[in-house]
């Protein structure tokens, strides 16, 4: 077995904190929000859009291999193409790939180390030791099924995931790659021009983000956790729209955020600005995210039941329409009794309308 594909050319030392173009991690952020495109909206068109043209077995293809085989298929690294990082992982020894996994599985509960073996001793094994380390209904049987049988066969495991990952490359995410590389660099640029990398990782990333950080953010990035990262790589998404997402290594964490320019900032990117201000204007498209901001203006303070019973909605619709608005920043979020409450962010309503009055006369 060839030893795994590396990079010839040698990288210069990088920054400890910045914002980074990391096509790798975007391509595989992209490919999961493929597999939630119909349970929350907010994402960019072209998640919708590639989610409705992809075959029934694409689909399947891309839940198993971006949620079942999670940890295998995450970079550990930072790779300047996705050509280099699918020849590594075609030259990779099959079982450490498979190891890869199970090695973060352990990580999620450390000190509750299982002989390998035994995990793998029966589907029904693999998925009790998956229920001892996530909630319930966070595993989907019938997918962590199919990946156990991968799991018990590693050169198998690794040539679904090699053959899925390259032909979502070629033919779906190549050339919408191409399309928003630009865009995503003056992201980049623009924040880096800030002096990101003399921020502490909080510092940057509320500058970065531009709003309220969620509870995950704040722990990871807090000075008792971050110290363990050697680099802290903010990442920009063309499509991961409002939403925030993380991927980690043993020594190093990609924050993914949408991609914009901060205020202030002398880098110019029509395309750029406009998709930051699509994603704001899409949370408002919506009469019933548009009745949850007046009931909330005009009440005050709302915890997430008080709007179920006025709107009558499902508890998976509110959560879905407040995750949204939450994330655009037109809420803000608080705990209060164990409840999650909303009260309104006038600040980012007002500025939302004088970005478009701008961009209109721009």
């Amino acid at each position: 077995m060839p030893a795994p594909a590396t990079e010839i050319v040698r990288k210069p030392q990088l920054a400890r904190i910045a914002v980074a173009l990391e096509p790798v991690h975007h391509f595989i952020n992209s490919l999961s929000l493929l597999i939630h495109s119909e349970h929350l909206s907010g994402y960019a068109e072209w998640v919708t859009q590639t989610a409705v043209a992809l075959t029934p077995h694409q689909l399947h293809m891309n839940k198993l291999v971006l949620e079942g085989l999670h940890y295998a298929v995450v970079p550990n690294r930072s790779w300047s193409t996705v050509e280099a990082y699918l020849a590594n992982l075609a030259a990779h020894d099959p079982v450490t790939l498979r190891d890869r996994l199970l090695d973060a599985y352990e990580h999620k509960q450390p000190g509750t180390s299982m002989n390998r073996a035994d995990i793998l001793a029966s589907a029904d094994a693999y998925l009790d030791y998956l229920y001892g380390r996530f909630p319930k209904e966070s595993v989907d049987e019938v997918v962590e099924r199919e990946a156990y049988a991968l799991m018990i066969d590693p050169p198998q495991m690794q040539q679904t995931i090699v053959t899925h990952l390259q032909e979502m490359w070629e033919t779906i995410f190549k050339p919408e790659w191409l399309r928003v590389q630009p865009m995503l660099q003056a992201s980049a640029d623009a924040f880096n021009e800030l002096g990101i990398a003399q921020m502490t990782p909080l510092q940057a990333a509320r500058v970065v983000v531009g709003q309220e950080l969620p509870e995950h953010w704040e722990y990871l990035l807090g000075e008792s956790y971050a110290d363990q990262f050697e680099r802290i790589v903010f990442v920009p998404s063309a499509h991961i729209g409002p939403y925030l997402g993380t991927m980690k290594s043993q020594n190093s964490v990609w924050l993914i955020f949408g991609a914009r320019l901060p205020e202030g900032t002398a880098v110019s990117s029509p395309d750029l600005s406009r998709s930051e201000l699509l994603v704001r204007l899409t949370a408002l498209a919506d009469d019933t995210r548009l009745r949850i901001l007046q009931i909330i203006r005009e009440e005050g303070e709302q915890c997430s039941q008080d709007i179920i019973n006025r709107l009558g909605l499902s508890q998976s619709a509110a959560s879905r329409h407040l995750k949204q608005l939450s994330a655009t920043g037109y809420l803000l979020e608080r705990r209060r009794d164990g409840a999650k409450c909303y009260r309104l962010n006038q600040e980012k309503v007002d500025g939302i309308l004088q970005a478009l009055s701008y961009f209109l006369d721009s």
